[in-house]
Formats: structure tokens, sequence, C-alpha cells
């Protein structure tokens, strides 16, 4: 007998993944969450996906988003405030993504204390054009200042497909690697998910995170499970 309801579609379960380490949820400071409610609602959602910690990591952009420690810690005690007040029950902390550029350069120049994920893991991006000619020389003073690199999405950077090996030298410079899991969805174009594919195959990934900005990243984070690649993320544990 046919049936003329669309069997509703259960969200993925991340709950084996447990912890985002990569989002933009403190409201208004960057091209994250616009305000407080919208901070609520994504939270609330990442949650009944099965996540128990979050790690928001607000831009850190020189010209753009001039956000500070101060400004960033500040606004995330403003959200755990509100999330205690609803009685939301999910352990939420912040760190920063990092633009490696003139300033970036400039704080660690000046040994200005950087935001960490845990222990000494600091998150850091480069343009989507160009790399800078000098990365890994900025990678290995974050490790002299007893910092661990971890590259955000390295599969965004598209430009580095004519040039393959550059993530084995990046490996071996000392980066670790973050996948941006919308990225096996096909969500940022065929290119990205190509290489996110190859350094899976690879084993390459150090850690994967949903870089949330907003609700369209929400509505296909819940279609991951159909992603060709997501039985390999889960046994690469």
């Amino acid at each position: 007998m046919f049936s003329f309801w669309k069997k509703k579609k259960e969200p993925v379960d991340l709950s084996w993944l447990g912890v985002d380490m990569h989002s933009h949820l403190i409201p208004g400071i960057d091209d994250g969450s616009p305000d407080m409610v919208s901070s609520i609602s994504y939270i609330k959602e990442l949650k009944q996906l099965g996540y128990r910690k979050i790690i928001t990591t607000p831009h850190i952009l020189s010209g753009l988003y001039p956000n500070t420690p101060d400004v960033i810690l500040n606004g995330l005690d403003d959200l755990k405030k509100e999330l205690a007040a609803l009685q939301i029950d999910i352990e939420v902390h912040a760190a920063a993504e990092y633009f490696i550029d003139e300033y970036f350069q400039t704080l660690l120049r000046e040994k200005k204390p950087l935001l960490t994920l845990k222990d000494n893991l600091v998150l850091v991006e480069v343009s989507m054009l160009t790399a800078p000619l000098d990365l890994q020389d900025v990678l290995f003073e974050m490790q002299l200042q007893h910092y661990q690199p971890v590259l955000a999405h390295p599969e965004r950077y598209i430009y580095l497909r004519s040039r393959i090996e550059y993530f084995d030298e990046l490996k071996n410079a000392g980066a670790q690697f973050q996948l941006n899991l919308l990225s096996l969805t096909g969500y940022y174009g065929a290119h990205a998910r190509d290489l996110a594919e190859y350094l899976l195959e690879k084993g390459m990934y150090d850690y994967a995170g949903t870089d949330l900005h907003g609700h369209r990243h929400l509505e296909k984070l819940k279609t991951l499970s159909s992603a060709p690649f997501y039985a390999t993320l889960k046994e690469a544990n």
C-alpha cells in the first residue's frame, strides 16, 4: 500500500563527537550569531544533535573583526548567564579563530597571550585566496611559544589542490588539521568536499568542528549522515 506521507528524516546524532570546537556563537561580534536569541536557538539545536560541550571561536581579524580576549570573554560571560537563566544544561567555553596576518604576527612578536581551545591548542586560519609565504615560519614561532597550531578547514583552501604535497609539509611543520563537517556535505562546493575526502582518507585530520555561523549551517548539518564519507569520519575517531 502506498503512503502519501513522507517519513520525517531524523537529524544526525553527533553524540559520538560530543564536543564542537569551532563555531561563531557569541552574539554580535563577527559574522556569526547576530544576537542573543539566535545564539540560544543555535545552541539548543546543537544540544539536540548530541553535543555536550561547545567551544565557540569568534574571528580575530584585523580591520574586520578586531576582537580581543576581553571582548570575547565578556561575550561568553553574557551568553553563559543567559543559558543559566533559561536552564539550558550545556558546557560552553570560548577561544578564537585567529587569521594569520600582520596583526597576528604582532601578537606573537609581543608575546601577547592567545586564547586556546584547550591547553595550548590555538585555532588559526589563512586567506581563502592564497596562503602567506611565511606560514611555516609563523607555525614554528607559535610552537616556540609553546602553542600547538590547529589549522581550521584546510580543505577550503582549494588553491592548494594543485600543490597537494603542501598539506604534508604543513603537517611536518607541526600543524594539526580541523575538518569542517559541512565540507563533507558539499556545502562549500565539490572542490572542498573532494579535498576533505582526500585528507580524511589519508588520516590527516585531528579534529572536527561545525564552524557554525547560522541557521543554514544547522539545517545542512542535519544531513551529514547522508554524506558518502560520513562512515569514514566515524571510523577515524
